[in-house]
């Protein structure tokens, strides 16, 4: 994924502001510090490495703060949140329509934009009273790096 530079970043900095006063929270310094460190990041980061990279900004914050605004973040729409096979939840701060490519090896995720999968029928799912509002296709393999380091080591 591209990390968000410039005029984009800003603009996804005003939407926090806006969703915040929509929803009645406190746009607080940490909130938007730690949303400026998810944007800055390259890829799709766990929990955990937001915390490194926010305590280098601010040595001695709280992970337990980092997580809940995390999860605030997600709550106000400005970022999601993405699970898969591997060992953490990421936080993606690509909130259109797509799909991940995720490695079975190194838990590398990749963003795809595909309108076939987007176009996908999804099942009806009212029989167990679900009211699907979204959905993503998650395609697992093995990144190009990591059969490279099997072919060489």
């Amino acid at each position: 994924m591209v990390t968000l530079r410039g005029r984009d970043k800003e603009e996804r900095l005003r939407t926090f502001e806006r969703r915040c006063k929509e929803l009645g929270l406190s746009s607080t310094l940490q909130r938007r510090l730690i949303l400026e460190v998810v944007l800055d990041l390259d890829d799709h980061p766990t929990a955990d490495r937001v915390c490194e990279a926010v305590e280098k900004r601010v040595p001695g914050i709280s992970r337990t703060t980092v997580y809940r605004t995390l999860e605030t973040l997600v709550r106000t729409g400005v970022i999601t949140k993405t699970s898969h096979t591997g060992k953490a939840v990421r936080f993606d701060t690509n909130i259109q329509v797509h799909h991940h490519l995720v490695c079975l090896r190194c838990d590398e995720v990749v963003d795809v934009m595909d309108k076939e999968l987007d176009a996908l029928r999804v099942p009806d799912t009212s029989e167990y009273g679900f009211h699907l509002t979204d959905f993503q296709v998650q395609l697992r393999g093995i990144c190009r790096r990591c059969r490279q380091k099997e072919k060489t080591g």
